[in-house]
């Protein structure tokens, strides 16, 4: 009945981020007040709480507690900022916090004097605050915290030599923090070490998978954070860990070749003995990597297990035959390396190319590029800054404006919840509000029962200090409210009442992350209408990377390994950038005109199959011994045009066609040249991925478009594959001349 009435045609799928704006809010509510378990660092914690505590006590002796309660906000956010996320060294940030802080509160002090100078200088600061999130989140967050302390010690009058004092006071406090570090230093490399860990750990957990599902997929994040983590400056490549240098890139070829063993169309069959012995190999290649990922954790020596290094060595026998052995004899090559190199106490691998990270001074010029880049009207990273340079001024005229003392709370609130995405500022906005409560609450109570003077108003400060730094990682609500505490005990040291700080910050408070929501819905950076154009710049990298890959087969002589490796890190920053988008947009109360929800699934599995063939034939990349294949070369030129024009054709909402990538195939499966099974069989995955995207692109209206490719796509997978002795014969041949046996030179890390 219903087929009949609407034309058999099929019925509309839902649309992506078709949230309601109640339901979007709930989502945010749950965001904003959940509390994760995550492990706490003790003595990091107590260690950046006694910088506040010797800024405070210092000051309480030789000043007054006044003097004191403006000081202790420098080393309190040098020592929030040695908490963000960031790999160079901590009291780096803490000296980098404490300038920035000192240098914000010194003009503020000279511009606050004159309300239109000082409004002017808050709406360039905060745009330039916003436009930092250009060179990363710990950027954007430390230069936010500037604007709040720009706009506490404006209300303070003062002369331009009390004035330095203060700026003085402050940058003394990130010196603090920074000496503390520098003398107490507490798992040096620790943040190095984990990321590290957790990629073998990722690359561990995925042999595993792979086990039961030989199609799994892996999520590329620890193999991205790691690599941020190995890029490092001049002096720390000095000084790093011989451990650090090598398992990253081999866990970057670990994993193609573990995707090739166990994939029944290129390595073993899906059943037999075969499918049983890579079984084992995964098995024990998931347990040789915990091994190392344990020991680079704990800076302990590789206890690798005895009897999975047992069946790895047994990848010698005659259980696995073709590509399946090439990759189990590659494995055990890969693992064996991978344990001497994070067992290694010597220098031997510090003689690696290492990825080179800007010093703080050149990263001026980095970060200048990084915002003239975003300086386009339809960059998030602008919309930000022009948002937070807008609710900034208009926060600071209505707190003025308002009856009501410390009304500096409004704009503190808006620039500290402001994010550049809707998500994470509406649920900042609901825990700073939430925190603030709590935190105030208690510390009124604490103040009304015990009456405490200025030194015990101190303690108490730096203890909720503490425990803001202790469990600042399970969640902003908790963090705020201690952070909401400290504010209170503070103010309390500096001779302010505590109904004063109650009736006002808590009713501030709301009214700074209303506005800041507000802000968002007049003037959003939505990612839903950008979804087409993301998945259009992952196609385009997978096609250059699958391109890349395949040219290796045509001329093996050539070294391809550095421009597959830049291609391959180009296309996996393309996908985190889509699955970035699509999780925001996910919780996005808008809609998307053209893109469903489904649609957007299943165009993202099939981009992620043709990533995946294009790591399966990187597993098996020739030597310079091995005979060229021409046919790839054609195939290879074919998948850079048909998949860059594809690319335009996402954007403009047509249906992507691939006719010269079918042809190629159809030519080479006719000639006589074109026999090495491995990369025609990654050919045929390629050209089968890139229709399934067709298909999960195919909307009502692109539908006449779509069918023909569907039916093109089953007549292609009846087509008989190439005798299985023939193709065991050829590998059995690569294998005797050394291909993919590891005798092969590694590829280089292309920084």
């Amino acid at each position: 009945m219903h087929g009949a009435a609407d034309g058999g045609r099929p019925r509309p799928r839902p649309k992506l981020g078709a949230v309601t704006w109640l339901r979007a809010l709930g989502l945010i509510v749950r965001s904003g007040l959940t509390i994760e378990r995550t492990r706490l660092e003790p003595l990091v914690a107590l260690r950046a709480a006694a910088g506040v505590a010797t800024v405070i006590g210092l000051a309480l002796w030789l000043v007054s507690p006044a003097y004191a309660a403006s000081a202790a906000f420098g080393a309190f956010s040098a020592g929030t900022a040695t908490f963000q996320r960031s790999w160079r060294p901590r009291k780096v940030l803490a000296l980098a916090a404490g300038a920035g802080l000192a240098l914000s509160t010194f003009l503020g002090y000279l511009a606050g004097a004159h309300p239109v100078s000082f409004l002017l200088l808050l709406a360039v600061w905060s745009f330039g605050a916003g436009m930092a999130w250009a060179a990363g989140s710990t950027s954007g967050i430390v230069a936010a915290t500037t604007i709040g302390i720009m706009l506490v010690t404006i209300t303070l009058p003062t002369t331009v030599v009390q004035a330095l004092e203060h700026a003085a006071v402050i940058a003394f406090g990130g010196v603090v923090q920074a000496t503390l570090i520098l003398l107490f230093p507490i798992r040096r490399w620790g943040a190095h070490r984990d990321a590290l860990a957790c990629a073998l750990a990722a690359v561990a957990d995925y042999a595993r998978r792979l086990r039961d599902d030989p199609v799994a997929p892996f999520a590329p994040e620890p193999m991205m954070t790691a690599r941020d983590a190995a890029a490092v400056t001049p002096w720390q490549a000095r000084r790093r860990p011989a451990a650090l240098h090598g398992p990253r890139g081999l866990a970057e070829r670990i994993r193609p070749v573990l995707a090739s063993l166990a994939d029944p169309r290129v390595g073993a069959p899906a059943e037999g003995p075969e499918r049983d012995r890579a079984r084992e190999l995964l098995k024990a290649a998931g347990e040789v990597l915990d091994a190392a990922a344990h020991s680079i954790r704990r800076g302990t020596p590789v206890r690798a297990p005895s009897e999975a290094m047992e069946v790895l060595r047994g990848g010698e026998d005659e259980v696995l035959r073709g590509p399946a052995r090439l990759a189990a004899v590659r494995l055990f090559d890969l693992l064996r390396e991978v344990v001497e190199t994070a067992d290694s106490s010597d220098t031997h691998a510090a003689n690696a190319p290492a990825l080179v990270r800007p010093t703080m001074f050149r990263m001026v010029p980095v970060v200048l590029r990084a915002m003239r880049r975003e300086l386009t009207w339809d960059s998030t990273v602008l919309r930000h800054a022009v948002r937070l340079a807008g609710v900034a001024c208009l926060g600071y005229l209505l707190g003025n404006a308002l009856p009501l003392g410390h009304g500096y709370w409004v704009p503190i609130t808006s620039v500290m919840v402001l994010r550049p995405d809707f998500h994470q500022t509406y649920s900042r906005a609901v825990a700073r509000f939430s925190g603030t409560l709590v935190g105030v609450g208690l510390a009124t109570g604490v103040v009304q029962l015990a009456h405490p003077g200025a030194y015990l108003s101190g303690g108490l400060a730096v203890l909720s200090a503490g425990l803001m730094y202790l469990l600042m990682r399970t969640g902003y609500a908790v963090s705020q409210s201690f952070a909401a505490a400290y504010v209170v005990f503070l103010l309390g040291m500096g001779g302010a009442e505590w109904h004063q700080t109650v009736r006002d910050r808590v009713l501030l408070t709301l009214l700074g992350g209303a506005l800041a929501m507000l802000a968002y819905v007049v003037f959003p950076a939505w990612e839903t209408p950008r979804l087409l154009d993301r998945l259009a710049d992952w196609l385009a990298a997978n096609g250059r990377y699958a391109a890349a890959v395949v040219d290796s087969y045509a001329d093996p002589d050539r070294g391809h390994r550095a421009e597959v490796r830049q291609a391959l890190l180009a296309a996996r920053t393309k996908e985190a950038a889509w699955d970035e988008a699509f999780e925001r947009a996910k919780q996005e109360p808008v809609k998307h005109r053209g893109l469903t929800r489904s649609a957007a699934q299943d165009a993202y599995e099939a981009l992620k199959s043709m990533g995946r063939a294009a790591m399966l034939l990187e597993a098996h990349l020739p030597g310079p011994e091995v005979r060229p294949v021409p046919e790839a070369a054609l195939f290879a030129a074919a998948l850079r045009a048909d998949t860059a024009r594809a690319a335009r054709d996402v954007r403009e909402r047509r249906a992507p066609g691939w006719e010269r990538v079918a042809a190629a195939l159809d030519a080479w499966e006719g000639s006589d040249g074109g026999d090495d099974p491995v990369v025609r069989r990654g050919a045929e995955l390629l050209l089968g991925a890139l229709e399934e995207l067709t298909a999960a692109l195919g909307t009502t209206p692109l539908e006449r478009d779509v069918e023909p490719v569907r039916e093109a796509r089953e007549g292609r997978q009846e087509r008989p594959a190439p005798e299985e002795e023939a193709a065991d014969a050829e590998e059995e041949q690569e294998l005797r001349r050394g291909r993919g046996d590891g005798s092969a030179p590694p590829p280089k890390d292309v920084g």
